[in-house]
């Protein structure tokens, strides 16, 4: 099945100092695409991968679940241990979720986390029924490009599998429990007015995990795919100055 235009994962080789991006739930690498370049240009180590059953039509992703996403990222974290010094972690809504239990999971191995309107729940009275209702209905309207900004659009599925959607909001459910075992410094972004993922989330993740060091920042021009909105240049920015604040390698990363 070919890939959606946008939707290629990305890969960039830089200095000692990698970075791991993980995008969101029926979206694709191009919703955090111009995040990863911007640091890969500052010549850090960028993996952006593509997660199983995104980026072609949403009937593939019926076929995958939670595991499968986790696994990729975690694949992917362990190849950047292979080649960086240290490596940190960033991530978008489902991808924020991926990023906390890399955290809770690896540890010191990771050095920090960055999350953009990250998920904690499914939210509304259909998250409930979807033990039955994904047995009845293939799929439910998507979630995709909600945006402030005019004329930005996010790659991504038009439809919601509903089978995904119930083996994502297991993995939430079972994240949340994993929680305190978060550690690392962490930078969290999130937009007040978001129409996927509530604010609650994000106070959510904040009051359970343990990292001591925090620092949290409002996208009030944005909504939920934050990296693309009016907002992306200051996440861009927020996070590589929280890289190099964390980082010694920063300074004397090459510029591939």
């Amino acid at each position: 099945m070919p890939l959606l235009p946008g939707a290629e994962p990305f890969r960039h080789d830089g200095g000692e100092v990698g970075v791991l991006v993980c995008h969101g739930f029926t979206g694709s690498p191009q919703s955090v695409r111009p995040w990863a370049e911007h640091l890969a240009e500052r010549g850090l180590t960028v993996s952006l991968p593509l997660l199983p059953g995104h980026g072609t039509r949403w009937q593939d992703m019926q076929l995958t679940g939670w595991q499968d996403w986790y696994a990729e990222v975690d694949r992917a974290l362990r190849e950047l241990r292979e080649n960086c010094s240290e490596v940190f972690v960033c991530g978008l809504s489902m991808g924020g979720a991926l990023t906390l239990r890399l955290a809770a999971k690896h540890g010191a191995d990771i050095s920090g986390i960055v999350l953009v309107n990250p998920a904690n729940k499914v939210h509304g009275p259909a998250a409930r029924a979807l033990p039955v209702v994904r047995h009845l209905l293939p799929s439910t309207s998507g979630i995709a490009s909600d945006i402030a900004k005019p004329g930005r659009e996010e790659v991504g599925y038009d439809r919601v599998p509903l089978h995904a959607a119930y083996s994502f909001r297991r993995f939430l459910t079972m994240l949340d429990r994993e929680l305190p075992q978060v550690t690392q410094p962490l930078l969290l972004l999130h937009s007040p007015e978001d129409h996927v993922v509530p604010p609650a989330d994000s106070a959510r993740i904040l009051a359970r995990v343990s990292s001591r060091d925090v620092t949290e920042r409002l996208l009030e021009r944005s909504y939920h795919v934050a990296t693309l909105d009016h907002d992306a240049e200051l996440i861009f920015e927020e996070t590589f100055a929280f890289i190099s604040r964390l980082s010694a390698g920063v300074g004397t990363a090459s510029r591939g």
